[in-house]
């Protein structure tokens, strides 16, 4: 089945770029986990980003490298292959439909399937995912600013907050999700998430049944009575941080592993070393008995590293400045592929601070040389090369043509500096820029975009910080605009409420429209797939008559390999080679 809808994930490096550096792991011998044997052989990935977390569901841990971690420590009831297909993993357990009218969906968990500590997947971790992906116990008001928002979900919880609380088996294994609509993605909307009988017990609860009977008995959120759930609140708040981290903790219910691989070390802003998990036979058996991932964030140093062979696999962005490396690869006998992703680099302004003024933000989008920025990242092989033009649509979709024409991307074609200048009215804002400084295109945009500006009467200052710190800013730094970069798969639609709705999981820069939240509560219940084009081009055009920001370019994905290893296929969503890691293996 195609896939409808996959989480967006913040990607920390568009092209070469990633930090390498690091001391100790964790402080002192690294705990031993439970599960891990030798077998197979290792391998070395050279990565752009640097891990900062064991929660890649909550909107600080939503990078790609997070992403691609806990996918291989994680396992579920379904994974997405590289053809943008939905293969449902029966080995875990079952999702069944039970009913259309209501829409009612039951998932079980199929017995002796454990976390790597021995405790069974069961109800508890059901539950607990289903509340962090439902936002079913919210009552904040986005726009007032009342109430309160408990489990900070990256996904956009649209699709799950139209569940009542869930029907639980007798089995301890299962439940059902009843739908108050029909909700177009469904069958990819829910999935188990961390261990709930390690979050009840860090979030001060005696034991995971504690949980489960707080999730039972709490009432549903209401923005209209809004009243703190201390005890909720608790466990939300660790739900949400508790499991940041650069260093392995010492703590082994820390880092879980429920999928094919168990993570063994760390050394922060450098690597981290996983290792098979014995007890994983509820999926695809892998064929490595150890997974390094170098966080190496020049592409330079990772086409060296592979050349050298301290690394197997090398998974940068490429570049203008960096066309040369990939055709020196392939001539030393190892395999490179180039290939469009499903994902775009943008510029988002805050709706606060100077760009408060929506004529600011006209002013300081005017400013920008999209066409420069392109043109540097992409590089060969691409021809042609032109900024992307919608918010919501890549270039390969039927709608994208049409839907350019009428989205008011026009009026940000060119620069316009003196009709920056016009609308700045003699005022002369300070802009502070977020940006990933250790990625190399991150920083040639930004600094092509500060030059430009200046021309206008602007300052713009670097708010950047290095590769393992920045996402986290997103929420919660300080700053007037953040250069970053969103992938998927390039078709769907929740992600578009996940960034664009008011109060949404990814929405970082407070962006409220009251038209555009009404297309996109139609979307979650409209199978119809024109019909959901339709609402998402008018959400693209109210998106851009905000001045809210502007795409960029769409980012090119690389791979390259050694003869030494087999079954590498590269996807152009979110998880890129790592989706199928159990297949790798040495030739």
């Amino acid at each position: 089945m195609p896939l409808r809808r996959l989480i967006q994930l913040i990607t920390g490096a568009a092209a070469a770029a990633l930090v390498i550096s690091g001391c100790s792991g964790g402080g002192g011998a690294a705990p031993v986990a439970v599960g891990e044997t030798k077998r197979g052989g290792s391998a070395t990935v050279a990565e752009v980003n640097a891990f900062t977390s064991f929660n890649p569901f909550s909107a600080a841990g939503n990078t790609d490298i997070n992403t691609k971690i806990g996918h291989i420590t994680h396992s579920g009831f379904y994974y997405v292959d590289n053809t943008e297909q939905v293969i449902r993993n029966e080995k875990f357990g079952r999702i069944e439909k039970v009913s259309d009218r209501p829409l009612k969906v039951k998932y079980t968990v199929n017995e002796g399937v454990k976390w790597s500590d021995g405790e069974a997947i069961d109800t508890g971790d059901l539950l607990l995912a289903w509340a962090a992906g439902s936002g079913y116990f919210d009552d904040a008001d986005a726009r007032a600013g009342t109430g309160t928002k408990y489990f900070s979900a990256a996904s956009d919880t649209s699709g799950l907050a139209a569940t009542g609380l869930p029907e639980t088996g007798s089995d301890g294994r299962s439940i059902t999700l009843e739908y108050a609509a029909p909700y177009a993605d469904w069958e990819v909307a829910f999935d188990v998430g961390l261990p709930a009988h390690v979050v009840a017990t860090k979030s001060g609860l005696n034991d995971e049944d504690d949980l489960i009977e707080l999730i039972q008995d709490s009432p549903r959120g209401d923005a209209d009575e809004p009243a703190v759930n201390a005890p909720l609140k608790r466990v939300s708040d660790f739900w949400n941080s508790g499991f940041d981290t650069k260093t392995l903790p010492q703590d082994p219910a820390m880092y879980l592993s429920s999928g094919p691989y168990i993570v063994r070390d760390i050394v922060p802003d450098t690597s981290i070393r996983l290792v098979r998990n014995r007890d994983y036979v509820w999926g695809a058996e892998p064929y490595l008995d150890e997974v390094t991932v170098q966080f190496t964030g020049d592409v330079p140093a990772a086409a060296a590293a592979l050349s050298a062979g301290r690394a197997d696999i090398i998974a940068p962005q490429p570049s203008a400045a960096a066309e040369g490396l990939f055709e020196q690869l392939a001539t030393q006998g190892n395999t490179v592929e180039q290939y469009s992703q499903s994902g775009y680099d943008h510029l988002d302004l805050k709706f606060s601070g100077p760009f408060a003024d929506k004529a600011v933000r006209e002013a300081f989008l005017k400013t920008v040389p999209r066409q420069e920025i392109a043109e540097d990242a992409v590089g060969e092989p691409a021809t042609d090369v032109k900024p992307l033009d919608s918010h919501v649509f890549l270039p390969s979709h039927p709608k994208y043509a049409e839907t350019v024409k009428d989205n008011g991307s026009a009026k940000y074609a060119e620069v316009d500096i003196q009709g920056a200048r016009s609308q700045l009215r003699g005022a002369a804002p300070t802009i502070r820029v977020l940006y990933n400084r250790d990625n190399p295109n991150r920083a040639r945009a930004f600094s092509l975009i500060r030059d430009s500006a200046r021309l206008a009467g602007f300052t713009v200052e670097d708010a950047g910080l290095g590769n393992a710190d920045w996402a986290a800013a997103l929420s919660a730094g300080s700053y007037d605009a953040a250069i970053l970069g969103w992938v998927g798969p390039s078709v769907g639609v929740s992600r578009v409420p996940q960034i664009f709705k008011t109060g949404g999981g990814s929405n970082f820069n407070a962006f409220s429209d009251a038209e555009a939240d009404n297309a996109m509560e139609q979307l979650a219940g409209t199978p119809d797939l024109a019909k959901q084009d339709e609402l998402m081009a008018d959400i693209d055009k109210r998106v851009w008559e905000s001045a809210y920001g502007l795409p960029l370019y769409q980012t090119t994905g690389a791979v390259a390999f050694s003869p030494r290893v087999a079954g590498i296929k590269p996807s152009s969503g979110p998880l890129g080679v790592w989706w199928n890691v159990w297949e790798w293996r040495l030739k």
